[in-house]
């Protein structure tokens, strides 16, 4: 018997992307619930060849439902996740809501899957910049221990959303045709530039994606003592993320020890040739399941430094991919299971 699932925010960037993945990877589910605010409610999507109908998010939206992902933002999660939760819906949110909540598991299903088991109703799921890069660092930590971290991101727009890719795509054409670009979405024009300002600026000078990934890194790896120094920047790419990562680790590991430890980890494909074109690139990556690194090399300005390039589509494993894969773990380990609405109604 397949679950009843529910996407808050279905009609969003990342909504999508869960029914698109749901359809794709055919998860075991009877039945899916399409959630969003009322601007929203009433819109009608496919999935599966039948056309879903986008219903009103309640507080009572839940009561029928086994697994609940949330896209839709932190002040919807704040509100509306702990209804789902205490409907007995297995939550998974995709906002920064939770992330820090020390009763709230920060789960990557290749890094630290046994987390969820100590969840409370919900689950939060990374942001994408974090994802990718634990993914690559992880077996690298176990390997040697990483005690530094200095992070580069070239953040494509998707992740703003939406109008973001609307904005980019005119300021092209508009720039085309000899035009002025018109920015609304961005401070700037983001056609053929880039800008090195994701989310709002902290007290310190870095910004607040930029401290998602120090404090969520140290979480998810749990170790605290991991230094990690970020640098978030949003380029003029429709869909994946990139970075290029900097470590240090306590015991030497060689270019070739890295590669050989990549090339055996879960969720990540080393494409690490040097020549042209012998490193991933965002378009290459766009709507792959995996992590892709590249560029690995021994970092010369540090005794044990090690240097390499991520890529991963920050829309599926940056987000919506991540949840599901949650939640496939939690349903393969008898965690997540459909729940008995029975003997719920038969207690009023």
């Amino acid at each position: 018997m397949g679950l009843r699932v529910a996407i808050v925010g279905a009609t969003g960037v990342v909504g999508t992307e869960f029914i698109k993945l749901l359809e794709r990877r055919n998860f075991p589910l009877d039945a899916l619930t399409l959630l969003a605010s009322p601007r929203s409610a009433g819109r009608v999507l496919s999935f599966r060849g039948q056309s879903l109908t986008v219903q009103l998010l309640t507080h009572d939206s839940f009561q029928d439902v086994d697994l609940a992902f949330f896209s839709a933002g932190a002040s919807v999660s704040k509100e509306f996740c702990p209804s789902a939760a205490r409907a007995g819906a297995f939550v998974i949110d995709n906002s920064s809501a939770f992330r820090m909540d020390p009763a709230v598991p920060l789960v990557v299903p290749e890094v630290n899957p046994d987390t969820i088991r100590n969840h409370k109703g919900i689950i939060a799921n990374p942001n994408c910049t974090t994802i990718q890069m634990v993914v690559v660092l992880k077996p690298l930590h176990d390997a040697a221990r990483i005690r530094r971290v200095v992070v580069s991101t070239y953040q494509a727009v998707s992740g703003t959303g939406a109008k973001a890719i609307e904005e980019l795509e005119s300021q092209v054409r508009d720039l085309a045709a000899g035009n002025p670009a018109r920015n609304e979405v961005y401070p700037v024009q983001i056609a053929f530039n880039v800008l090195p300002h994701v989310d709002v600026f902290m007290d310190n000078g870095y910004t607040k994606e930029e401290m998602k990934m120090v404090h969520e890194t140290r979480k998810i790896m749990g170790d605290e003592d991991i230094m990690v120094s970020a640098t978030c920047v949003r380029v003029p790419v429709v869909r994946a993320h990139s970075e290029a990562v900097h470590i240090e680790t306590e015991q030497k590991l060689t270019a070739q020890e890295a590669r050989s430890i990549l090339e055996k980890a879960k969720g990540v494909i080393v494409k690490d040739e040097r020549g042209p074109g012998g490193y991933p690139v965002p378009l290459e990556v766009t709507e792959r399941y995996e992590t892709y690194v590249g560029r690995i090399r021994e970092d010369i300005s540090v005794q044990n430094g090690l240097a390499f390039w991520i890529v991963a589509d920050q829309l599926f494993k940056g987000a919506a991919l991540n949840g599901l894969q949650i939640a496939e773990y939690a349903m393969a380990h008898g965690i997540l299971r459909r729940k008995d609405t029975t003997r719920k109604r038969a207690l009023h």
